[in-house]
């Protein structure tokens, strides 16, 4: 962590762990209306197959159900703070169901955050997969 002072990036670290897990538990419960104020007007959202989300329609998956998580492990490995722009580093691990099909997700996760006021907003999120172990 870098470029601030060190009681501020502790803070702004604890604050923006507590943001993840407020995220990752809205999405748990296909909370929208909880995730909404989390995210950012301009998100960008990846998934691991390579399609993009925008706040409206990842929002819109999540209401209609086509996003169902039943399980989502989610640590966090870094927090890279510069200003007001921080980017979490870590894992997703989650069980969901796309449009009905059950998937796992195994992946190495960014997420970036911005700072709007006195809060942060989620601007991107990317998975990267994590390739299954070769027996």
């Amino acid at each position: 962590m870098t470029d601030t002072p060190e009681v501020d990036q502790q803070a702004d670290a604890a604050a923006l762990t507590a943001l993840e897990d407020r995220r990752f538990a809205a999405m748990l419960a296909g909370d929208a209306d909880a995730l909404e104020p989390l995210l950012h007007d301009r998100l960008g959202y990846g998934h691991s197959n390579a399609n993009r989300e925008t706040k409206a329609s990842l929002l819109e998956k999540i209401r209609a159900g086509v996003l169902d998580y039943s399980r989502i492990d989610h640590p966090i490995s870094d927090i890279l703070l510069s200003g007001d722009t921080a980017v979490v580093v870590g894992t997703m691990n989650a069980s969901v169901l796309i449009g009905g099909n059950p998937v796992e997700l195994n992946g190495s996760t960014i997420s970036v955050w911005v700072r709007q006021g006195a809060g942060w907003q989620l601007l991107a999120f990317q998975p990267t997969p994590i390739p299954a172990a070769a027996s």
